[in-house]
């Protein structure tokens, strides 16, 4: 788990942007940690990251709980979001995958109205077949982005950056779930008081009750149980 603050994490994609250097961020919360205990695939996806960043506020506590502290959290759509906001002065080159065609369509007119001066490369909904795979990892390459941000679920996304990330030959490559959605406007994102204190999954439950309840208790659960048993058999983990 990379100890920085969002400043620092913003600093090492410009300088990887700099150097074209490739850069496959992952980050990580409660839900993705307890489902790569449970899926190997989704935790080699992950791991062939080259730097991690803790995107959920149990992470950074269970970083403190066992004796390695992180500065803050780093959440994949504030990340995306700083991307933007110093794209727009530095000319980054942006490529879009994922979400639906509307929401897609929305994402590229907020960020003409949002961020002039940043530059969309292109983009492409998340809802293809294996077989247009290939095709699609062409047209990023073909646009010659900077930075492909994937907006797919877990571990869709991982497994798609994990096949094609040399073959893009994109510097940087940042999976960030549903963060165009947030931004399309197409979900709300929890108020800034509900984000500090960690509790946007509880608000996501609040606004689907009926699907989102079951799904985080027990995530949350064998979340701490996890927590749990590396606190207390640190060598057996």
């Amino acid at each position: 788990m990379a100890t920085v603050n969002m400043s620092q994490a913003l600093d090492r994609v410009h300088q990887a942007i700099e150097t074209h250097q490739p850069l496959q961020i992952g980050v990580v919360n409660a839900a993705k940690v307890v489902n790569m205990g449970k899926n190997p695939e989704l935790k080699e996806a992950v791991l062939s990251s080259d730097v991690i960043f803790a995107d959920g506020a149990a992470i950074v506590l269970a970083a403190k709980v066992l004796g390695h502290p992180l500065p803050e959290r780093v959440t994949g759509i504030d990340l995306m979001f700083g991307m933007f906001e110093r794209g727009k002065d530095l000319g980054y080159r942006v490529y879009c995958l994922g979400a639906t065609e509307e929401v897609s369509k929305q994402v590229e007119e907020n960020i003409a109205r949002d961020y002039p001066g940043l530059i969309l490369a292109g983009r492409h909904h998340g809802y293809y077949g294996e077989d247009e795979e290939q095709a699609i990892a062409e047209d990023v390459r073909d646009s010659k982005a900077d930075i492909l941000l994937v907006a797919m679920t877990s571990p869709k996304k991982e497994k798609f950056l994990a096949k094609w990330m040399d073959f893009m030959n994109v510097s940087v490559c940042h999976g960030v779930g549903g963060s165009f959605d947030v931004y399309s406007g197409k979900v709300e994102r929890a108020p800034e008081m509900w984000q500090k204190y960690g509790l946007e999954w509880l608000y996501r439950v609040k606004q689907e009750p009926g699907r989102l309840w079951k799904r985080y208790l027990f995530t949350n659960i064998e979340f701490l149980w996890l927590l749990l048993k590396e606190r207390l058999f640190p060598k057996k983990r």
